[in-house]
């Protein structure tokens, strides 16, 4: 048996509800997990609410680290015993213990602890292939300017670290003095408070007015129209998130007289759909933790049963860094 979060519809926090559910043994593809710690990201918030619709009941969470207890057939790069950790779907890993499919879990370096490794996987892969993989026209190049807004968050915080360590230009937003002098702190070239300033305006002021190469988005509704404006020509608006909503939906003819710019929307479970893949971008993300060249910030940490707490701080937007739930 184990302890996990399962709602039985959409809604706010308090649709999550502790249960015990029986965990049975591994199928072909498949291991059982016992978690150390689990993440908490703002997809989870997606599909409480539904706005990425699941069947029901079911459990939250696509983040968590742990030790194997047994494999299923088939499985190879994973053996009963092994620390690992990952970000995977189906959503459900808010729970003390699960079966899941094997392919998105990674063994976790000995160098990295469970909380870390449950922090940094979602946050984490999500830059990599952001940084690495979602690129305008011509690449990204040392010295280069990119927009990242929500950069004191957990995806954020990592990104300002590795762009830095690639020589990138990151203009990091934020909602308040303390959260952009943290971007600031974590590698950020420059940072904006979009509650006391215009974020457009400074970004021109920021670039002598030539923009910036690519803007990474996961706010969504109220950054979108402002962050087309900060593009150079040809560049790239990257879209990941809807934290504060929805964009509106857009004629595609006004990305002509904004330079030509490209426009993409993109999920990390593309980029990981293979297990080969995953783990190269795994590998990448090890490395530069390991390194010390990406630091992990947990700021904030829930027993598993507090999660409609640590739901509502987070769409409150009270949180820093990342956030974990203990097991």
């Amino acid at each position: 048996m184990s302890k996990a979060i399962h709602f039985n519809k959409p809604g706010g926090p308090d649709e999550l509800h502790l249960v015990d559910v029986s965990v049975g043994d591994p199928g072909p593809g498949e291991i059982r997990i016992r978690h150390k710690a689990v993440g908490l990201n703002f997809i989870d918030v997606y599909h409480r609410t539904g706005l990425y619709p699941l069947p029901m009941p079911h459990g939250l969470g696509m983040e968590g680290s742990g030790v194997v207890e047994a494999v299923g057939e088939g499985v190879t790069h994973l053996k009963a015993g092994d620390r690992a950790a990952y970000a995977s779907a189906p959503p459900g890993s808010y729970c003390e213990a699960r079966v899941m499919p094997a392919k998105n879990v990674c063994k976790l370096p000995d160098a990295i602890d469970f909380d870390t490794g449950a922090a940094m996987m979602l946050k984490g892969l999500t830059v990599q292939y952001l940084l690495k993989r979602t690129l305008p026209q011509g690449g990204l190049h040392a010295g280069d300017h990119i927009l990242f807004h929500a950069a004191a968050g957990g995806v954020g915080l990592i990104a300002c670290q590795w762009a830095k360590a690639l020589g990138l230009q990151l203009i990091g937003t934020a909602g308040s003095d303390e959260k952009c002098a943290l971007a600031k702190a974590h590698g950020a070239a420059h940072v904006i408070n979009y509650g006391k300033e215009d974020f457009e305006a400074r970004v021109k002021e920021i670039t002598g007015g030539k923009g910036v190469k690519v803007v990474y988005d996961s706010v969504g509704k109220d950054t979108w129209d402002k962050s087309l404006n900060c593009i150079s020509p040809f560049g790239l608006m990257a879209s990941f998130g809807n934290a504060s909503g929805p964009v509106d939906p857009f004629s595609p003819g006004i990305l002509g007289p904004k330079g030509s710019i490209y426009v993409t929307r993109q999920t990390l479970f593309t980029h990981i759909a293979s297990r080969e893949v995953n783990q190269q971008m795994a590998d990448d993300l090890f490395e530069v933790v390991t390194s010390g060249q990406v630091k992990i910030r947990i700021d904030q940490r829930y027993p598993l049963a507090d999660v409609a707490q640590a739901h509502r701080d987070l769409e409150a937007r009270k949180t820093t860094g990342c956030t974990i739930l203990t097991v």
